[in-house]
C-alpha cells in the first residue's frame, strides 16, 4: 500500500495519477559534479541547472564503480559489481545473471515503450547492448567520432575500433584527445542523439494511452573531448587553474591511484610520467567545452519535452555513471575509489515533488532502479541491491542509507571494496577470500580533510574498526569472473537407427506396409513427419513398403 499511496502522491492528482508517468533517463559519460547547480563558478551548464530547480539535486551520490561498464551494470540491473563478480569492461553483465530483468526492461514488461538512445549499457571493448531491454532496437551514433578530416584516418583510431568491438585495435593510430570544429551540434554525437530523441517525443504524443520511458544516453564530456568550436568559446582558458594538490595521498598504498591508461591511448599524450601544464589546461579546457556542449542537447531534449506537454507526467533523471580525475592527486580518467572518481551528479525531478531542493542523503546508483519502481507503482525489482530513496524526494532532509559502498578492482585480483559515510572513507584493499587481517587500509576524513592529502588509518584506528565493521555486514566481493567463451559442445551424433527395426516397431498390425498412421508413431518431430511421408512413398500408394521406408533413411 505505500508504493501505491506514493505513486499517487507524486502525480499530484487523481486525473494525472489514471495514467502511468512517464520517465524520461538521461545518462552521462564521465560527467562529474562540475556543474553550476553544484556551486562551480566556471563551467556553463544552464539547463542542468534548470533541471534542478525543478528536481532535487543529491549533493552526496557515489557510483558503485568508477568505470563506465561496471558502474552502468548497477544502474541497470540493480547489482553492484562485488555482487555480480564483474569489474572490467569486456564481461557482459548476463554471464553473471543470465535471468537479471534490467530496468527499461522492467518497464517494457508492464507496458511501457521503452526506448534507447546513445550510450547506456556499454557497448564496445567486447560487451554488447541487450536486445532483450528495449521495444524498439537501440538507436546510436557512433561512440567517438570526429568531423576534421586530419583526426579521421582511414582505417579508424585505436578508441573508435574498441568502442565498435574491431580485432586489432592496439595496431591502429593513437586519435586525438581533442578537437573544436567549427560546425552545427549535429555534426558531433550528442547533437545526433538530441535530434533523435526530440523524433521520439514528437511521435510519442501521438500516443497518449501509452507511456514512454526513454533512455537518453549522452556520449560526452568522455574522452575526446570533441565539441563544435562554439563551446571552447564559451571560456577563456585563463581561468583554468591546475589542481594544487599534485600527487597521491600521503600513506596512500601505491597501487591506489591510476596509471590514466585511458588518456595515455590518445596521440600526443605522454607514454608515461606526467603532462606538461599547457596539456593539462588544455584538457580542463576541453573537458568544459563537452560538458557545455552535451548541456545544451540535454536543453533541447528537455524543451521538447515539455513543448509536446509530457512536463506534468514525466519524471526525469539525470545521472553521471562516474566522476573523472582532472588533474587532481596528479591523475587524469576515473578508475579509483577516490572522491573525484566515485562522486557522481543525480537530479530527479517529478510531478508533485517540490523544486529547487537539496539533500545530503547518500545514495548509490544501484539505488535508482527500485526508486523509479516507486515513483511509477510499478513492483519492485525481483534482484538487487537497492535501496528506493522515493522518501527522501519528498523529505530531502531523510535519509535511506547510513553509508554507501562501492569498488574498484587492481591487478593479482585485488579489489579495494570502500565503504562511504557522510565523514569519512575506509576503502579494504585484499583478494576476495583472503583474511581479513590481510588488508591494506586507506581512511580518509573529508570534514578535516576534503582534498585527501593523507591516509588516515594506521592513526585512527577506532574509526577504522567502526568502519570495517559495517563493511562485514556487506558480503565479501566475488572475484572476477571469467569471460573466456563456453568450450563448444561437439555437436552430439545421433545414434544410428536400425530402419528395419524402426519398420517392424511401426507396423503394428505386422502387415507388412506402413500407412500414415503407423508412419507417425513416436515421431521427434510430428509436425513435419507428414510431409516426409509422401516423399518416401516413391510408388504414390499410400502406404510405405519395407524397402521405401528402409531406403528413405539412406
Amino acid at each position: 500500500m505505500h508504493r501505491i499511496a506514493f505513486a499517487l502522491l507524486i502525480l499530484g492528482s487523481s486525473a494525472i495519477a489514471a495514467s502511468k508517468p512517464n520517465v524520461l533517463f538521461i545518462c552521462v559519460d564521465d560527467l562529474k559534479p562540475v556543474l553550476g547547480c553544484y556551486g562551480d563558478t566556471i563551467v556553463k551548464s544552464p539547463n542542468i541547472d534548470r533541471l534542478a530547480q525543478r528536481g532535487v539535486l543529491f549533493e552526496k551520490a557515489f557510483c558503485n564503480q568508477a568505470v563506465c561498464a561496471p558502474s552502468r551494470n548497477a544502474l541497470l540491473t540493480g547489482l553492484r559489481s562485488q555482487t555480480l563478480g564483474i569489474y572490467d569492461l569486456a564481461t557482459n553483465f548476463r554471464k553473471s545473471a543470465p535471468d537479471a530483468v534490467t530496468l527499461p526492461q522492467h518497464f517494457k514488461m508492464n507496458g511501457y515503450r521503452v526506448e534507447g538512445l546513445g550510450k547506456i549499457f556499454h557497448v564496445g571493448h567486447g560487451n554488447v547492448n541487450d536486445e532483450a531491454s528495449w521495444s524498439v532496437p537501440h538507436y546510436s551514433p557512433k561512440t567517438i567520432s570526429y568531423v576534421l578530416k586530419e583526426n579521421n584516418p582511414p582505417e579508424s583510431t585505436r578508441e573508435q575500433a574498441l568502442f565498435e568491438n574491431k580485432k586489432e585495435a592496439w595496431k591502429l593510430p593513437r586519435g586525438a584527445p581533442t578537437e573544436a570544429a567549427d560546425v552545427p551540434d549535429n555534426k558531433y554525437g550528442d547533437g545526433m542523439i538530441a535530434d533523435e530523441a526530440i523524433k521520439r517525443l514528437e511521435a510519442a504524443k501521438a500516443k497518449p494511452d501509452e507511456p514512454f520511458f526513454l533512455a537518453v544516453g549522452f556520449l560526452k564530456p568522455h574522452l575526446p573531448f570533441v565539441a563544435p568550436k562554439k563551446y571552447w568559446d564559451l571560456y577563456d582558458p585563463s581561468v583554468f587553474k591546475l589542481p594544487e594538490l599534485q600527487s597521491p595521498p600521503e600513506g596512500a598504498p601505491e597501487f591506489a591511484p591510476t596509471t590514466w591508461g585511458e588518456l595515455r591511448q590518445y596521440k600526443d599524450m605522454p607514454e608515461t610520467g606526467p603532462l606538461t601544464r599547457e596539456q593539462a589546461i588544455h584538457l580542463i579546457h576541453g573537458y568544459h567545452a563537452a560538458t557545455s556542449y552535451m548541456d545544451a542537447q540535454l536543453g533541447r531534449v528537455i524543451e521538447a519535452l515539455d513543448a509536446n506537454g509530457f512536463a506534468e507526467n514525466t519524471i526525469i533523471v539525470l545521472w553521471g555513471d562516474h566522476g573523472w580525475h582532472l588533474g587532481d592527486h596528479g591523475m587524469w580518467c576515473k578508475h579509483t575509489n577516490y572522491e573525484q572518481a566515485a562522486r557522481i551528479p543525480v537530479v530527479v525531478a517529478a510531478p508533485g515533488i517540490a523544486g529547487g531542493q537539496r539533500t545530503k542523503a547518500l545514495i548509490e546508483s544501484c539505488d535508482i532502479y527500485p526508486t523509479l519502481a516507486e515513483l511509477t507503482g510499478l513492483p519492485a525489482p525481483k534482484q538487487g541491491d537497492g535501496r528506493s530513496f522515493a522518501s527522501v524526494l519528498k523529505d530531502p532532509s531523510s535519509s535511506v542509507r547510513d553509508h554507501a559502498i562501492h569498488v574498484y578492482p587492481r591487478g593479482g585480483g585485488l579489489i579495494g571494496r570502500a565503504i562511504r559515510t557522510q565523514r569519512h572513507r575506509l576503502v579494504e584493499w585484499k583478494k576476495p577470500g583472503d583474511p581479513a587481517d590481510s588488508a591494506i587500509l586507506e581512511l580518509y576524513d573529508y570534514e578535516a580533510d576534503p582534498a585527501e592529502t593523507k591516509n588516515l588509518a594506521s592513526s585512527q584506528p577506532e574509526v577504522v574498526a567502526e568502519l570495517r565493521k559495517l563493511l562485514a555486514t556487506h558480503p565479501e566481493a566475488k572475484p572476477q569472473i571469467s569471460n573466456k567463451p563456453e568450450p563448444k559442445k561437439e555437436a552430439s551424433k545421433k545414434p544410428k537407427v536400425d530402419r528395419n527395426v524402426a519398420f517392424d516397431k511401426r507396423d503394428t498390425n505386422k502387415d507388412g506396409k506402413l500407412t500414415m498412421e503407423e508412419f507417425l508413431i513416436n515421431q521427434p518431430d510430428p509436425d513435419d513427419a507428414p510431409k516426409r511421408f509422401p516423399l518416401f512413398d516413391k510408388d504414390g500408394n499410400g502406404t510405405l513398403s519395407r524397402e521405401e521406408y528402409v531406403k528413405s533413411g539412406k
